[in-house]
């Protein structure tokens, strides 16, 4: 691809790096914001230079806030008495989107993968089990993408909480197995959240 300009050319390099972002998309945002007033580019660029420097993560659930404790957490009207555990940040989205669940969250920030180097240490799970010590949740929800890595991070969460009297389910597989949470329709997983099962169905068979 030619430029005329080795500023369009940063632009759009640095727009390519994002996922999914091809350098012809890549070049038709960067003309897109060429076109638009100054001041809207830079409404566009603080937005996200401040995000990037003002966002906080939910000491309780890990998930991103404003404050130091997330709306979710925060919320009164919210079941203190279910948790639901997920994968990443992009899940508590989907499924809040169903409106289907009303309880808690935590998010891991990620599944056990030792052939990608990611161990239990490096996850929120240390922080799952004292949270769940701490109070008495009736039912944890493994909402995890039902994958090989999701099934041994699921497994290895049981074992890690086989002392403390909480009730686990995890989602029915309306979500196909190999696929990812965040992508799955809103019904199929609002049906999935209410169809949940004890985890021992699922994960007993997980080595």
């Amino acid at each position: 691809m030619n430029f005329s300009s080795s500023l369009i050319e940063d632009a759009v390099n640095e727009f390519s790096r994002l996922p999914g972002i091809g350098k012809k998309t890549a070049m038709r945002l960067v003309l897109h914001l060429l076109k638009q007033e100054p001041s809207e580019v830079n409404k566009f660029s603080q937005s996200l230079s401040r995000m990037r420097a003002e966002i906080k993560y939910c000491l309780d659930c890990h998930n991103v806030s404003d404050k130091t404790i997330c709306n979710i957490c925060a919320d009164s009207t919210r079941k203190k008495s279910q948790l639901c555990v997920v994968e990443s940040i992009r899940d508590v989205m989907a499924i809040e989107g169903t409106q289907q669940y009303s309880g808690l969250y935590h998010v891991l920030g990620g599944l056990i993968s030792p052939l990608d180097g990611i161990g239990p240490e490096t996850l929120n799970i240390q922080s799952l089990v004292t949270r769940l010590e701490q109070f008495n949740a009736e039912e944890l929800i493994m909402a995890i993408s039902p994958t090989i890595e999701g099934d041994t991070t699921a497994y290895y969460i049981t074992k890690k909480l086989k002392h403390l009297p909480v009730k686990i389910t995890t989602i029915s597989r309306g979500v196909a197995f190999g696929g990812e949470l965040e992508y799955a329709d809103e019904l199929t997983l609002a049906r999935s959240i209410l169809s949940r099962l004890p985890i021992e169905h699922v994960v007993s068979g997980t080595s």
